[in-house]
């Protein structure tokens, strides 16, 4: 491949930075903004977003961390669809995307069923 020959794009790409800045929100992801290295390893789809913010669920990085690493439990067991509990908060992840579901907290877990599951992991 030919290199670039228009010297702004050059200046442009060297001037750009190496890491890339999270524009989530932090209400977007319940609470708190995850670091580059955590959304590599973990997606929240539009309806999880959703479900955190309007249920007011937070959770910190080390909770994000124990979800991820129930996510690797769960997959090591061969897992495709599993609700991950952490603390009095479930979470419905498909596994094989690493992309959380849908998430439920306390008060709405009673009476509640969870369907189209394999696994259930608490962290």
């Amino acid at each position: 491949m030919d290199s670039i020959q228009n010297s702004r794009i050059q200046q442009l790409l060297r001037d750009q930075p190496t890491t890339t800045t999270s524009t989530t929100s932090k209400t977007s992801v319940g609470g708190n903004s995850f670091d580059s290295l955590l959304q590599d390893q973990l997606k929240v789809s539009g309806h999880a977003k959703t479900r955190l913010e309007s249920r007011n669920i937070e959770l910190g990085q080390e909770e994000w961390q124990r979800v991820l690493g129930g996510i690797d439990k769960a997959a090591a067991k061969g897992a495709k669809e599993s609700l991950v509990m952490v603390d009095d908060i479930a979470l419905v992840v498909s596994v094989k995307n690493r992309t959380v579901i849908t998430a439920v907290d306390k008060e709405s877990l009673k009476d509640n069923v969870f369907t189209n599951i394999d696994s259930a992991v608490i962290v």
